[in-house]
C-alpha cells in the first residue's frame, strides 16, 4: 500500500520544510513531490516530522529499577524479556533504532538477527572487551594481550556482532576502580578495531579518563563513549582522526539524582565526575568534534525514555544548537553505525523510521515527551497524536 503524508513540516537537517513523502512497503519511496498514484493519503498540517532518532549507547539486558531482578532468576530468557521491554520504552519517545554496546548472553545479538517489526532496529556489539578483571569483565569478554584482543573480536563478530566495543578505563558503577584507570592498551584496542574495520563494522570504547580516551583515539576507534575528562591534546587527536563521542551525560546524572538506595562509592563517583563531564563536551562541542547522541540507559535510574529526551537537552546547554541535536540523534548518529544508508533521514529508498510530533523540537526538545506518534518501517507503534496517523 502507498501512504501518502501531506503537508507535514519535515526536519531535513537544517530546517523544518513544508512537504509531501510517501511509504510504500516500509520504505520511503517519494519526498518532496504530489503522489498521484497513493491508495491512501494522511493529512499532517501543522505537524512537524522528524526521522526516527538513534540512541548510539544502550544497554538491554541491563535493568534501570535497582529493584527489577528481586525475586527475579536471571538467564537468557528474562533478560531477553526485559530486552523487549526497553526497547519498546525507548520507541514511546520517538527512538526506532539503537546500537547495544554490550548484552549478556548474546540477547542483543539474536534480538537483531530476528528483525521483529515492532521493536527498534539493534546494531549489537555482543560482549564487549576488557581485561581480566576489568570494567565490565562480569558480563563481558575477558581478554589480555593482542592476540587474545584479537580473537575477541573475532569471536564477537563470527557470532553476528555488527559493532565491537572494548573497555579503555575504568568506570563509574564498578567497585575498586576508578575513570582513570587504564586498561586496555593502545595496542589491544588497535588489534579489535583493525578486524572490525575488516569486515567493514565499527567500534566503539568505553573511556572515561584521559590517558584511555588518548589511547583509543590513535587505536583508530570509532567512537568514544563518555570522554569525561578530556584535554587540548585529546581534542586534538581527536580532531585529526575523525573521532566520534558519544557523551552519556546523563548516565551520573541519573545516579546522582537517585542517591538513596545505590552504594555510596558509585554515588560519591557520579558527584565527581559531573561536572569535568559536562566541560568536557562542551569543549568537544566548541571546537566541532562530531557528537552522536547516546544515553548509556539500562544503567542506574537511566531509563530508554525520559532520559533520552534530557540527554538531548544536555547537548543544547553544552552549546550545540537544536538544530545540531537533531541531527546528532539521526543523521550523525546513523553515519557512525554505519547505517545510514538504511536509517537516519526522511529520504527516498531509506526505511520509513520517522516521528511526528504536535509541537516543534527546535523550540522545546519535550516535545518528543508530549503528543507523538512513532513509525518504524512504516508501521504506527506509537501514537499519542489526536488525528495524525494510520
Amino acid at each position: 500500500m502507498k501512504v501518502e503524508y501531506q503537508n507535514a513540516q519535515v526536519f531535513d537537517g537544517h530546517k523544518f520544510v513544508k512537504q509531501n513523502f510517501t511509504v510504500e512497503n516500509g520504505i520511503f519511496t517519494a519526498v518532496g513531490t504530489n503522489n498521484q498514484s497513493a491508495d491512501q493519503t494522511v493529512d499532517l498540517t501543522g505537524y512537524y516530522v522528524t526521522p526516527g532518532l538513534i540512541n548510539a549507547h544502550t544497554h538491554i539486558t541491563l535493568a534501570a529499577d535497582p529493584h527489577y531482578w528481586d525475586n527475579k532468576e536471571q538467564n537468557a530468557v528474562t533478560k531477553t524479556v526485559l530486552a523487549i521491554q526497553n526497547l519498546k520504552e525507548s520507541l514511546t519517545v520517538g527512538v526506532t533504532f539503537v546500537r547495544d554496546v554490550g548484552s549478556t548472553e548474546d540477547v542483543d545479538l539474536n534480538l537483531m538477527k530476528l528483525h521483529l517489526s515492532d521493536l527498534p532496529g539493534i546494531v549489537a556489539s555482543g560482549s564487549a572487551l576488557s581485561m581480566t578483571g576489568g570494567h565490565g569483565a562480569k558480563g563481558g569478554l575477558e581478554v589480555d594481550g593482542v592476540d587474545e584482543a584479537r580473537k575477541g573480536a573475532r569471536t564477537v563478530l563470527k557470532k553476528g556482532a555488527k559493532n565491537v566495543k572494548v573497555m579503555a578505563t575504568g568506570g563509574v558503577a564498578t567497585p575498586g576502580e576508578t575513570p582513570y584507570d587504564v586498561q586496555l592498551s593502545e595496542d589491544e584496542i588497535r588489534a579489535a578495531v583493525v578486524e572490525a574495520h575488516h569486515k567493514g563494522f565499527p567500534t566503539a570504547a568505553h573511556a572515561q579518563g584521559t590517558e584511555g580516551i588518548k589511547n583509543a583515539v590513535r587505536a583508530g576507534i570509532d567512537s568514544v563513549e563518555h570522554a569525561i575528562f578530556m584535554d587540548d591534546e585529546a581534542v586534538k587527536l581527536m580532531k585529526q582522526y575523525g573521532t566520534v563521542v558519544v557523551p552519556t551525560l546523563v548516565a551520573p546524572r541519573a545516579i546522582y539524582e537517585n542517591p538513596e538506595e545505590l552504594p555510596y562509592f558509585m554515588v560519591k563517583k557520579a558527584r565527581l565526575v559531573a561536572k569535568p563531564h559536562f566541560a568536557s563536551i562542551q569543549k568537544l562541542v566548541q571546537n566541532g568534534v562530531p557528537i552522536a547522541m547516546g544515553t548509556d540507559s539500562g544503567c542506574p535510574y537511566d531509563d530508554f525514555s525520559h532520559w533520552v529526551v534530557n540527554e538531548m537537552k544536555m547537548y543544547q546547554d553544552a552549546g550545540m544548537t537544536p538544530e545540531q541535536v537533531l541531527n546528532s540523534s539521526t543523521m550523525v548518529a546513523a553515519k557512525l553505525l554505519r547505517v545510514e544508508d538504511r536509517v537516519g533521514a526522511v529520504k527516498e529508498n531509506l526505511a520509513a523510521d520517522f516521528v511526528v510530533l504536535k509541537n516543534n523540537p527546535l523550540d522545546n526538545l519535550s516535545a518528543f515527551e508530549q503528543e507523538i506518534a512513532v513509525y518504524h518501517n512504516g508501521r504506527q507503534l506509537v501514537n499519542r497524536l489526536e488525528k495524525a496517523g494510520d
